[in-house]
């Protein structure tokens, strides 16, 4: 039974508390520049001596960043850095047969897909897919897939989908996911579209993959400070969130924002628990917050989030987009 952990509970505590779950383990984060929550979960559980951390990112000028951080603090972790740019399909499948053609790294314990991107302008990908839905989903869902056997050769293996609770602001839009090339686009409902769409695939994994011992979470880190939001104008792109959600009827329209801390701190919290808490593995295909299953009747989790028939249709969905079936 794991000890009553909230809101307040910092990484650092989880790490401790965790340590025996970390240690020798192999773990694949992605979206690891400085400054960032991936970052700040490696540089945290990098004190427990895992045996491995794979630090995959866009920039790899910028991964090696924290990589060198790591190295300089902790010479027992071995670190190994991987190119994945998960805007790019044609990319995302480069990375993933990297990470099959490692010989010396026959399993995986746990991966983070943690790497995002929030309220951008209209852009889509090379391959026509609008930025937030392809970047924050169809990259981390044809990513996870590819390299799901190394996941299933690990005697535990887990696969934690960073969300948020911006899910609230929209479910998947299965007849317009692409925002009709810009004409319906709006960066908060886009950015929901693919937190919801997070949540989903979590749900999917365990429900596809339960059978042969995977675990599969998804999680609200809480509101940090990061460079995820480093373009965002606070008076203007936070004050039309702040109508969307009045629009919708969502509390946090009027509500201010309880900031958590990252290095270390409490925005990193859930990202431990959801990956190494071994209570939760009676909740799989859960959705985590302030470091405990999500409450649909305290926290903020929307029903288009957590139901089975809206998880199955973005995996058949994801599948064609992708081009690949995956059948479990």
């Amino acid at each position: 039974m794991s000890p009553p952990y909230g809101a307040e509970t910092t990484g650092e505590q989880l790490v401790q508390d965790f340590a025996s779950q970390i240690k020798g383990k192999v773990i694949l984060t992605t979206g690891v520049s400085p400054g960032g929550l991936g970052a700040f979960f490696v540089e945290t559980i990098s004190k427990a001596q895992p045996a491995l951390l794979i630090l995959a990112g866009r920039d790899t000028t910028k991964v090696q960043k924290t990589a060198d951080t790591i190295t300089a603090a902790h010479k027992d972790v071995k670190v190994r850095v991987l190119k994945l740019d998960l805007a790019s399909l044609k990319q995302t499948r480069e990375a993933a047969a990297t990470v099959n053609s490692w010989t010396d790294i026959p399993h995986i314990d746990m991966l983070m897909n943690n790497a995002g991107i929030m309220a951008c302008d209209y852009g889509k990908t090379e391959e026509g897919f609008e930025r937030q839905f392809a970047t924050n989903h169809l990259g981390p869902f044809l990513f996870t897939n590819l390299i799901i056997e190394k996941l299933l050769a690990a005697s535990k293996p887990r696969v934690v989908a960073v969300s948020s609770d911006g899910h609230r602001l929209g479910a998947i839009r299965f007849a317009d996911y692409n925002f009709g090339d810009g004409e319906t686009y709006n960066r908060w409902r886009s950015y929901g579209q693919s937190k919801t769409a997070n949540m989903l695939m979590a749900l999917s994994l365990a429900e596809k993959l339960g059978k042969r011992g995977l675990n599969a979470y998804s999680l609200h880190p809480g509101v940090i400070i990061t460079n995820l939001g480093a373009k965002l104008d606070w008076d203007a792109d936070f004050g039309d969130l702040r109508k969307l959600d009045r629009v919708q009827g969502n509390r946090e329209g009027w509500s201010d924002f309880k900031f958590k801390t990252g290095d270390g701190g409490s925005g990193v919290a859930t990202h431990v628990y959801a990956a190494f808490d071994p209570s939760l593995s009676g909740h799989n295909g859960a959705y985590l917050q302030d470091c405990h299953v999500g409450d649909p009747w305290t926290d903020t989790v929307k029903p288009w989030a957590t139901s089975g028939v809206e998880a199955e249709r973005l995996w058949v969905l994801s599948e064609k987009l992708v081009g690949e079936t995956f059948k479990y």
